[in-house]
């Protein structure tokens, strides 16, 4: 067995992997970018090396930093992680004829089913069907237009060097095919190094179906179940779990079959996954999807499920050591669920957030796989994951209200998530009974509206507000802000909005019998607030005998508010805003930035005209890119967006005037 391992990733997988090598007694090694330096995987880490900067193509992507480090540090072996090189064929070849030892298949077999285009060729070779679509080595755009007509609509391009959604674009004109795949090649290369792209017919009631499967060096490979990996946006999956629901016992039986024979068709070792589409409408309907040569993101539920430590496995078997159970000796025991919490508004179309992880707890009921700790600043250089919660029951239902009890209570204040879709999602009749595709997220509408906090909540974010008037330790009555004066207490007044959504007017008083308040002119409610100790800016809230507790953080004009998994920021009136309101400069005319980024691309100049709807600049943060597009027909009067620059949040990087003939 190995004595010293590194890990070639970041974030959650480090540290995921991090903790098998050191229940094995093997130490680990990190490697970080400079935007990581004070990451949690480093912390974590026996040893860290500096590989480069922040753009992961010079630090986490560069295959001879990551060699270098290994070398000087000793290590033995290199874990790969999920995502970036673990399945880049070049790299594990690197890693061979530097003399260390790949945890994972080998070259050749990453090289056929690693890449998508050759995955596809071998597993028709087997003579087992395949999703209807074109795939080409070296295939240009022009040869990819070419093809789509065959191929039928919707389709969906895909990248062959990588998956976790990354730069998928689903295609319903052929009309909008040269712009997708000039996106698709740009988020392919910036996540994968490798712009390969592939056509698919893009099936509208898919389940994603995944088998995990387990090879050693002697021939040996067996399935360890399946997994349900349907509920999806952007086609990255938010919710998994194990084993997947409501599957016919012949198509189970079918892909676990078929799993085993891709598997073994290929020697390969290590831990794979295999993954098929199944027609929601069709199950008997099922086609081969696609290999990942690698650990992937969802392998927790796989792990509770079975009782296996998967890592543990990759492990042994990179050592050399035959698999040390039987395909008879896998059991499955009751059911799991896996969700994913990012970095991202769960309000305003799951647009990634940045900034610092101002709040940060989790329940310590249920496994959390995490990779971020409170103060950690998220940046918008990487993958928007910041933890996933994985809850395991006797029973799917048990399961499901375990997970939406450890939602209830995680608290991640500063910057936008997830959560409060999550909670949707594991509360959803559609989702309690199984009825699964990867198009229900959009179809159920989630992620599309803003969720907009409680009066409770606003009640209780003003009386923080009123609260953190009063000095802590007051040296005179004076000193506290109860508003009193001569006949009866002053009201104190907040005015809290919250982007362009919401816009609310609080007013607190109190008497002798305790606190009043009003909200937006309403009639006054009793109530009352005391904290929660040991929880930090953890408060009980009573309004109208009603309790319930909320995180509350004041930060200069900022309050963020967090309540049974929601979070909000909440946004006092700052000098100047009203101006800046009232000047116009918030018209429509005005196109902003959703999320600090990059701008990658800039398709309009000044003196273009242009169609509502059509792209004037493109922006990427967090390997996902963003299109911006004209509010209006007009013309376009200026442009302040540069290919290769930074822009914040917000930031105008044109501006669209209405056409002189139509004003």
């Amino acid at each position: 067995m190995f004595t010293k391992v590194l890990v070639a990733n970041r974030g959650e997988i480090a540290v995921r992997i991090m903790r098998t090598l050191r229940e094995m007694n093997i130490s680990s090694v990190a490697v970080f970018s400079e935007a990581d330096r004070n990451a949690e995987h480093v912390a974590v880490a026996d040893e860290s090396v500096l590989i480069g900067p922040a753009d992961a193509a010079r630090s986490y992507l560069d295959i001879s930093r990551v060699l270098k480090a290994a070398q000087h540090t000793g290590a033995q072996a290199i874990h790969p992680g999920y995502g970036f090189l673990s399945e880049n064929a070049d790299f594990a070849a690197a890693c061979e004829a530097a003399g260390i030892v790949f945890i994972g298949p080998s070259a050749q077999t990453i090289a056929s089913m690693g890449d998508k285009i050759e995955a596809k060729r071998a597993v028709r070779a087997l003579g087992l069907p395949v999703v209807p679509g074109f795939s080409e080595a070296g295939a240009n755009d022009a040869r990819l237009i070419e093809e789509a007509n065959n191929v039928g609509l919707p389709l969906i391009i895909k990248p062959s060097a990588g998956g976790g959604g990354k730069g998928m674009r689903v295609v319903y004109s052929l009309s909008e095919l040269p712009t997708a795949l000039a996106s698709a090649r740009r988020e392919a290369m910036s996540s994968f190094g490798d712009d390969s792209l592939l056509l698919e017919r893009f099936i509208e009631t898919a389940r994603h179906i995944e088998v995990q499967v387990i090879g050693d060096q002697f021939g040996t490979v067996i399935n360890a179940s399946d997994r349900d990996c349907s509920l999806q946006r952007r086609h990255q999956k938010v919710v998994e779990e194990a084993p997947a629901p409501n599957l016919p016992d012949n198509v189970r039986a079918s892909m676990l079959d078929a799993a085993v024979e891709i598997a073994r068709s290929v020697n390969y070792t290590g831990v794979g996954t295999v993954e098929f589409v199944v027609d929601a409408l069709n199950p008997l309907d099922h086609f081969f999807l696609e290999m990942n040569t690698r650990l992937q993101v969802e392998h927790p539920v796989t792990e509770m499920v079975t009782g296996l430590d998967l890592v543990e496995l990759q492990l042994r078997i990179a050592a050399g050591e035959p698999l040390p159970i039987t395909q008879n000796e896998v059991k499955v025991t009751g059911h799991a669920v896996e969700v994913r919490v990012y970095a991202e508004d769960g309000n305003h179309n799951f647009m990634p957030s940045s900034g610092p992880l101002v709040r940060y707890s989790v329940p310590d009921n249920v496994r959390v796989d995490s990779g971020v700790r409170q103060g950690d600043v998220i940046g918008t250089n990487y993958d928007p994951l910041l933890f996933k919660v994985i809850a395991h029951a006797d029973t799917r239902t048990e399961a499901f209200m375990r997970m939406d009890s450890a939602l209830n209570n995680c608290v991640v204040l500063g910057v936008a998530n997830n959560i409060s879709v999550l909670r949707a999602l594991v509360q959803d009749s559609q989702v309690r009974s199984a009825d699964l595709n990867t198009g229900l997220i959009e179809s159920l509408g989630l992620g599309q509206t803003p969720i907009h906090p409680s009066p409770h909540q606003v009640i209780g974010a003003a009386l923080v507000l009123t609260n953190s008037l009063t000095p802590m330790q007051p040296t005179t009555a004076w000193a506290i802000a109860d508003g009193w004066r001569v006949g009866e207490h002053a009201q104190t007044s907040w005015s809290l909005t919250s982007g362009t959504d919401l816009s609310t007017y609080v007013t607190v008083s109190s008497d002798v019998s305790g606190f009043w308040a009003t909200v937006d002119g309403g009639e006054p409610v009793r109530c009352s607030i005391m904290p929660r100790p040991p929880l930090q800016d953890c408060f009980s809230v009573v309004v109208n005998e009603i309790a319930e507790a909320l995180t509350v953080v004041i930060e200069g004009n900022r309050v963020l508010v967090g309540a049974a998994g929601s979070s909000w920021e909440l946004n006092l009136p700052a000098e100047g805003i009203q101006d800046n309101f009232a000047s116009g400069e918030r018209s429509l005319d005005h196109v902003r930035s959703p999320m600090p980024g990059t701008v990658v691309v800039v398709e309009v100049k000044v003196g273009d005209s242009v169609s509502k709807g059509a792209v004037l600049a493109v922006v990427e943060a967090m390997k996902m890119e963003y299109s911006l597009i004209a509010p209006h027909d007009g013309i376009v009067i200026a442009v302040s967006a540069q290919v290769g620059s930074s822009v914040a949040k917000d930031a105008v990087l044109a501006q669209v005037g209405p056409n002189e003939m139509n004003p």
